[in-house]
């Protein structure tokens, strides 16, 4: 039974349109993943379907004017203050999915500060769940979760009662949940079957098709083409046959100049004939060029030679009143090397990170930097960016020479000139992810820190990164969480 259905959706941001036309057909037991490069409207589109958002056209017919949708959004804006009292939390069911999801009994619900990303997202993701909703719409929703979080969600949604929506780019997630994929691309919807994998096997299969029946009607251009080309040089010439004088006995020939006359005009019929069918045949069933898919370029600048050791810590421990996250750590660093930091959620990984960089301070023990050593991190919260600036005032720039380098960074990652001369307000938050990524491209680093680099970005992007880091034999030093 259809319990949503929307149709000639459009929406437009600051003169930038960002749907065209968004039709989404929402049954009582859809799974509907929807996918498409960062800033191409997803949670734009969630959110008019959610409500927060008006659309400037188009048309929402909802079945049931009670339905209940819970909403999962992306940058865990949910705080637990949202409901009432403590003992609201018990009754909605709160606190026992927040202990499937994993959460330490020992958290400190009562300060939202001081939880890690995970723990904020499992809190908000158990309050949306505990909600009863009928339509579930779930953003970015592994983002910041670990292992027995991600198992937990994937196991939920396989006996959920209501319909589901996702906007994710985690293809492992979506091929476990998802029965069908909506593809958000130039501001329209197109439907297919299957999981995500299944999508982009019909995605490539129909690239290929378009791709071939694109160079077939090229092939078939250039030799109408051609054609019309060799018409026309016939007509020239007969054209200047025809008002030759010629000798004496030329002109004594009869019907000379008109001979050339009429075959000049014959040959100018023919060319318009094959034009007129030419664009005839192409206003019918003109192909298209297949679009490829993004390119995105990662490229870090090298490393100054420096030392063997570069980083240590000595008896590191740190703790939260009586909560301990970890104690008497000692670890170190050489050059060159590459280090993952693995925990489950609310272990305390961005706080030592944080310790690292002298953010924050530890309850003992101590840490060592090189200190001419450049550092670049990039956190999994993208709040911090001035939202009222542009990308290009953002980074500071004011030489011509460094804000063309910048310039071309930027479009090698995927954000064009007219993303950067809009507020970073009105970008999404893959896209602002994309914008610390590229402050750091823009300078030396001899250590690398990423929180969850991945968070936020397209696969385009996640994967550019992955082979940057597996292939680039210059970069030095990084660490995921």
């Amino acid at each position: 039974m259809t319990i949503m259905k929307i149709r000639g959706i459009q929406k437009s941001f600051h003169e930038k349109q960002i749907l065209k036309n968004a039709e989404i057909d929402i049954n009582q037991d859809s799974r509907i993943g929807l996918v498409g490069n960062n800033g191409a409207g997803k949670t734009t589109l969630v959110n008019i379907l959610y409500g927060s958002i008006k659309p400037d056209e188009g048309l929402i017919d909802t079945f049931n004017s009670s339905l209940n949708i819970g909403y999962l959004k992306q940058s865990t804006e949910f705080s637990i203050y949202n409901l009432e009292d403590t003992y609201s939390l018990a009754e909605s069911g709160l606190f026992q999915h927040s202990s499937q999801l994993g959460l330490n009994k020992g958290i400190e619900w009562s300060d939202w500060s001081k939880l890690s990303g995970g723990e904020k997202l499992k809190i908000s993701l158990a309050s949306v769940w505990a909600s009863r909703p009928e339509l579930l719409i779930l953003d970015e929703p592994t983002n910041h979760l670990d292992l027995q979080g991600v198992e937990w969600l994937i196991d939920k949604l396989k006996n959920f009662k209501g319909a589901v929506i996702v906007i994710s780019h985690d293809r492992y997630f979506l091929d476990r949940t998802v029965e069908e994929i909506i593809e958000l691309e130039d501001g329209s919807t197109k439907l297919f079957k299957g999981n995500y994998s299944s999508y982009r096997t019909e995605k490539e299969r129909l690239y290929e098709i378009q791709l071939h029946q694109y160079e077939i009607q090229e092939k078939h251009k250039q030799q109408i083409e051609q054609q019309m080309a060799n018409l026309k040089n016939w007509s020239e010439k007969a054209h200047r046959d025809s008002t030759k004088q010629g000798s004496a006995s030329e002109r004594r020939q009869i019907g000379y100049k008109e001979y050339h006359r009429v075959k000049a005009k014959k040959m100018d019929n023919q060319v318009k004939s094959k034009m007129k069918r030419l664009n005839q045949e192409l206003e019918k069933s003109e192909v298209k060029a297949p679009k490829e898919e993004d390119k995105v370029r990662f490229e870090f600048q090298d490393s100054r030679k420096r030392g063997k050791r570069i980083l240590e810590a000595r008896e590191l421990s740190k703790s939260f009143t009586s909560r301990r996250l970890f104690e008497e750590s000692h670890f170190y660093m050489n050059h060159g090397e590459r280090m993952a930091l693995l925990g489950p959620n609310g272990s305390g990984k961005t706080t030592l990170i944080k310790i690292l960089l002298g953010e924050e301070t530890a309850t003992s023990g101590e840490v060592w930097i090189s200190e001419t050593m450049r550092i670049g991190y990039l956190s999994q919260d993208v709040s911090d960016l001035p939202l009222d600036k542009t990308s290009l005032e953002y980074t500071g720039l004011t030489d011509r020479e460094s804000i063309g380098r910048a310039r071309t960074i930027f479009a090698n990652i995927g954000l064009p000139e007219q993303k950067l001369v809009v507020p970073i307000g009105t970008l999404s938050l893959g896209e602002r992810t994309r914008i610390k990524l590229v402050m750091m491209l823009l300078k030396e680093i001899d250590l690398l820190i990423l929180d969850e680099p991945t968070n936020h970005l397209d696969l385009a992007s996640r994967e550019s990164l992955e082979k940057n880091f597996n292939e680039f034999p210059r970069f030095n030093n990084y660490r995921l969480t």
